[in-house]
């Protein structure tokens, strides 16, 4: 089994900033990507950034240039810097974990935290 939890969320204001963090543990062999993905009231879920364990860099382009994603130095941690929120911003931010729980497993992990709101007021 493996477990992912977020934490960090919460309210702020218009142009306030959040770090989000997720930690993964159980049963890993190896992580190929990180993701942060968020969902808002009536929306569907969006890929907000990702992070490779080859160095590979994704962001959405509604947030590009405000959130940065990067990996904790045990690479089953990620965070997510967010800065110039905006109202836009407002959803439960989720963490997915992809990759291998065995040696040979072929990417067969795919979990998901249970989510952390965030709520950025005008």
């Amino acid at each position: 089994q493996v477990r992912v939890v977020e934490s960090g969320g919460g309210s702020v204001p218009v142009g306030g900033s959040l770090t989000l963090s997720c930690v993964a543990s159980g049963s890993i062999f190896t992580i190929n990507a990180m993701r942060w993905y968020r969902q808002a009231p009536g929306n569907q879920r969006e890929l907000v950034a990702q992070s490779t364990s080859v160095g590979s860099i994704y962001y959405a382009d509604s947030v590009k240039g405000r959130f940065t994603i990067s990996t904790g130095d045990a690479k089953n941690t990620v965070y997510l810097q967010m800065d110039s929120l905006k109202p836009d911003d407002t959803a439960v931010y989720y963490c997915n974990v992809l990759g291998d729980s065995r040696p040979g497993a072929r990417s067969d992990l795919d979990s998901w935290g249970q989510g952390t709101q965030v709520t950025v007021s005008s």
